[in-house]
C-alpha cells in the first residue's frame, strides 16, 4: 500500500482537525528548550500534515478512477455507465474518508521522530525561534490554510485540461504493458519436427 501512496489531487470533504502532535523525541545533546521549540513548530505544521494525509489517501484512488473511466467508456453499455460511475465514485470517496484518519494518525506519531529529530539536529535554538516568528505570522498562517485549496484548484484544472492529451497515451501504454507481459509469460511453442532426410539419389 505504501508504494502506491505518493501522488496528489483533489475532491472530497474537509476533515476534522487532528490532535496535537506528541513532544518531539530529543536528538542526542538537544536541550529541553530546543525540544520545546521543535514541538511548537510541529504543532504549527498540523494543517500541512492533514493536507499530506488527504493527498496520500487520494493518490491510489485517482489511478483506479482513471482506469475505471477508461473501462466505462470501452466495456460498459452506454445506458449503464452513469449509474456505475456514481457507484464507483461513492466507493472511492468512502475509501478516502476512511483512509485519511489512518494516515493522519500515523503521520502525527511519526513527525516527532522524523521531522522533529532532523530539526533538532539541523537548527539552532535561535533559528527555531526565528522560524516560529515566521510561522506564527497571520499572513503566513492564512497562506498555509489556503494552500490545499489553491493546490486542489490548480490540480483539478490541470487534470481536466491534460486528460484529453494524456488519457489516450496512458491507455496505449497500458495496452503495450499488457502485451509485453503476455508475450513474456506465454508458454513456449513446441519445436517443429525436422523433416526426414532425403534418400541419396544413385
Amino acid at each position: 500500500m505504501r508504494h502506491a501512496f505518493a501522488a496528489v489531487l483533489l475532491c472530497c470533504a474537509a476533515f476534522a482537525h487532528a490532535q496535537t502532535p506528541p513532544p518531539a523525541a530529543a536528538a542526542p545533546g538537544a536541550s529541553a528548550a530546543k525540544k520545546e521549540l521543535v514541538t511548537k513548530v510541529l504543532q504549527l505544521q498540523q494543517s500541512s500534515i492533514d493536507a499530506m494525509a488527504r493527498q496520500l489517501a487520494q493518490a491510489p484512488v485517482i489511478q483506479l478512477m482513471q482506469q475505471a473511466n477508461q473501462a466505462l467508456q470501452t466495456q460498459v453499455p452506454a445506458d449503464k455507465r452513469e449509474a456505475l460511475a456514481k457507484t464507483i465514485e461513492t466507493d472511492a470517496r468512502k475509501f478516502v474518508e476512511e483512509a485519511v484518519p489512518v494516515i493522519r494518525e500515523r503521520a502525527i506519531k511519526l513527525a516527532p521522530t522524523t521531522i522533529g529529530v532532523l530539526m533538532e539536529e539541523k537548527f539552532s535554538e535561535e533559528e527555531l525561534k526565528q522560524l516560529l516568528v515566521w510561522m506564527e505570522s497571520p499572513v503566513i498562517r492564512k497562506y498555509q490554510q489556503l494552500a490545499p485549496e489553491m493546490q486542489n484548484a490548480m490540480v483539478g484544472k490541470l487534470m481536466t485540461e491534460s486528460a484529453p492529451v494524456l488519457d489516450p497515451k496512458l491507455k496505449a501504454l497500458g495496452q503495450r504493458m499488457r502485451a509485453a507481459f503476455e508475450n513474456a509469460t506465454a508458454p513456449a511453442s513446441a519445436p517443429s519436427a525436422k523433416p526426414a532426410p532425403k534418400a541419396a539419389s544413385k
